[in-house]
């Protein structure tokens, strides 16, 4: 399990590697091969005829061959043979050991770099696919700069398969001609079909979260984009089984700088956490988006109006961290988690302690192994001014 950074992405021509063996900075995978050849001669020297293992040399070029580069290898693919011949002769002529093995240790200093190219090539298409992996999640889950769209922010996106970077979840802070708007996501299933539902949503969400006035009608737009990529796929002959994601969005209104506003489509109400405490939104949730032919009677979602002072700081989460389970199969208890820990200290309510709380508390309650991909996204409102609330978390006077 890992959390997956925003970190750069290497070109594509970088041949950079994983490289353990480093001390300072500086590789030193040279460095148990050759111990393996001067022990393999010493070793030969000190026993008796009845004990010859400098034959063994030819594991000389295999180990390097694991851990070091291609030139490396070929290098003690070079030495090793010569080793042999150089201790060979010294022995006397009753011990040496003669051709048969030579012959063996050159063919296994061949092999043995073979084998290197074939793990490096490896390596380096590895690199690309990680590479490409990461671009896409950087298209889909976009940077976002400090203090966008005067909200502090932190999240943290922890993938159920160590290997994956990409998967279902979303978020998105958008600004716009009616305030400040941001979505929490989560698309059914997981792959690239999932993929493709977040960035079309991602997309929509950024353009009405910019222009429409309320988010009944960005709810709207939602719903239709996923409908239009459900027909899309089906006339590609890609239908992929029914798509929907469940969605929070959250306003917050320029005129009115201590409230928020909520629509929850098939999602966990958001909670909000302050100085004094933890308690949800509690909105009424309609169904996720993508599912409205079950219900073609339903009107536009309801909105919650409620407060939100400076110093609070709204905590949205997929179900990766209310569904994670411990060995007993307990789920996490997210609220009464967060409430003890702010408790305890109320510091924790700032998004970036918060989320990291909750990206640990997570972890360790289900022994590192979820069963969804989880993200977890805080937001709070930057005081006027731009003067952080107190250490504490707590309202400014």
């Amino acid at each position: 399990m890992r959390a997956v950074s925003d970190g750069e992405v290497s070109p594509l021509g970088d041949a950079r590697r994983a490289r353990p063996l480093r001390v300072r900075g500086r590789s030193v995978a040279w460095l148990p091969p050759l111990l393996l050849l001067v022990a393999i001669v010493a070793v030969d020297f000190r026993t008796s005829s009845d004990f010859r293992i400098l034959s063994w040399i030819v594991l000389v070029p295999g180990t390097a061959a694991a851990i070091c580069g291609v030139w490396g290898t070929a290098v003690y693919a070079v030495l090793a043979p010569l080793t042999y011949i150089a201790a060979d002769a010294l022995l006397p002529h009753q011990f040496q050991a003669g051709l048969p093995d030579l012959v063996l240790a050159a063919i296994g200093g061949v092999l043995a770099t073979l084998a290197c190219v074939v793990r490096v090539r490896g390596e380096q298409r590895m690199l690309h696919i990680e590479d490409v992996a990461a671009t896409i999640r950087r298209t889909v889950l976009r940077p976002l700069p400090p203090g966008w769209g005067g909200l502090e922010h932190a999240a943290v996106y922890l993938a159920s398969d160590s290997e994956a970077r990409v998967g279902g979840d979303f978020y998105d802070i958008q600004t716009g001609l009616h305030g400040t708007r941001v979505i929490l996501g989560d698309v059914q299933g997981k792959g690239l079909g999932a993929v493709e539902v977040a960035a079309a949503l991602l997309s929509t969400f950024r353009e009405a979260g910019y222009h429409e006035p309320d988010l009944p009608t960005i709810a709207a737009r939602l719903e239709l984009r996923l409908q239009r990529h459900v027909r899309m796929r089906a006339a590609l002959g890609r239908e992929d089984g029914d798509r929907f994601a469940t969605v929070v969005l959250v306003g917050f209104p320029d005129a009115e700088p201590e409230t928020v506003e909520a629509v929850v489509l098939g999602h966990d109400s958001p909670l909000v956490v302050g100085p004094d405490g933890v308690r949800a939104l509690e909105c009424r949730p309609r169904l996720p988006v993508g599912m409205s032919e079950l219900d073609p009677s339903a009107g536009p979602p309801p909105v919650l109006r409620a407060p939100l002072r400076y110093g609070e700081t709204l905590l949205m989460t997929t179900d990766g961290v209310t569904e994670a389970r411990d060995a007993h199969g307990v789920f996490f208890p997210l609220a009464g988690a967060v409430a003890e820990a702010v408790a305890a200290d109320p510091g924790v309510a700032q998004p970036g302690r918060l989320v990291d709380f909750v990206r640990e508390s997570t972890l360790r309650h289900s022994g590192g192994h979820l069963g969804d991909d989880t993200t977890v996204f805080a937001v709070r409102r930057i005081p006027p001014g731009g003067n952080e609330p107190p250490g504490d978390g707590r309202s400014p006077p």
